[in-house]
C-alpha cells in the first residue's frame, strides 16, 4: 500500500513533470544542434567529370567542398583520353552534402596485356575462338606447305611470338598454318 501511496503523491508528480520538462528541453537543444551542424536541407550538385582529366576533377570538387577517391580501372574504354575520369559515384548532377566523397575511375594507359595462349599445332577452327575469347584478333592468315594441318606459327607486328608472352588485348595476331599438302622427303 505505500507503494501506490507514494505514486499518488505531490513529490512523486512533481518530480514526473520536472523530468518531462527536462526530457523535453534536452531533446529541443539535441535537435537544434544537430539541423545546423549537419547543415539540414543544404546541397551541392555533383558537377559531370566523365572525359574529364584526374586535375581538372580535383579542382571542379575542391570547388564545391567536395572529397574526391580516384579507383584505378583495368577496363581500357578507347573512347577516353588515357587516365581520364571514366565513370563516377555519385552521378552528375546529384545533390549530396559538403566533404562527401566522390569515386571516380580512372581509364587506364592502354589494355591490360594478356598471355599469348598455346595454339601451335592446333587447327584454325579451334585456334580463332581461343584467342578471340582472350580478347585478341585474328590478323593476317598464311598457308604454307607442311605436312600437317595447324597452327605453325604465331606474329606480331611482323615479330614473331611464343605462348606465354604477354600482348595488350585487342592485340592482332598473325598466323601461319600448315595445309597439309606438303611431302615427306626420303
Amino acid at each position: 500500500m505505500g507503494f501506490l501511496k507514494f505514486l499518488t503523491s505531490k513529490v512523486f508528480v512533481k518530480q514526473l513533470i520536472i523530468a518531462a520538462i527536462a526530457i523535453l528541453v534536452i531533446s529541443f537543444l539535441a535537435l537544434r544542434w544537430l539541423k545546423s551542424t549537419t547543415n539540414h536541407g543544404e546541397f551541392v550538385k555533383v558537377p559531370d567529370l566523365k572525359g574529364t582529366s584526374v586535375e581538372t576533377a580535383k579542382i571542379k570538387l575542391k570547388d564545391r567542398d567536395l572529397d574526391l577517391v580516384l579507383q584505378d580501372s583495368a577496363n581500357y574504354n578507347p573512347d577516353y583520353p588515357k587516365y581520364a575520369v571514366i565513370d563516377q559515384e555519385p552521378k552528375a548532377n546529384a545533390q549530396v552534402k559538403e566533404n562527401r566523397k566522390i569515386y571516380l575511375t580512372i581509364n587506364p594507359s592502354g589494355y591490360r596485356k594478356i598471355a599469348v595462349p598455346d595454339i601451335l599445332k592446333r587447327t584454325y577452327r579451334q585456334a580463332k575462338p581461343t584467342l578471340e575469347a582472350l580478347g585478341f584478333q585474328v590478323g593476317e592468315i598464311t598457308y604454307k606447305n607442311a605436312l600437317g594441318e595447324g597452327v605453325m606459327q604465331m606474329t606480331h607486328q611482323n615479330r614473331i611470338i611464343n605462348p606465354g608472352e604477354l600482348l595488350p588485348k585487342t592485340s592482332k595476331i598473325d598466323l601461319i598454318i600448315g595445309n597439309g599438302k606438303g611431302k615427306i622427303s626420303n
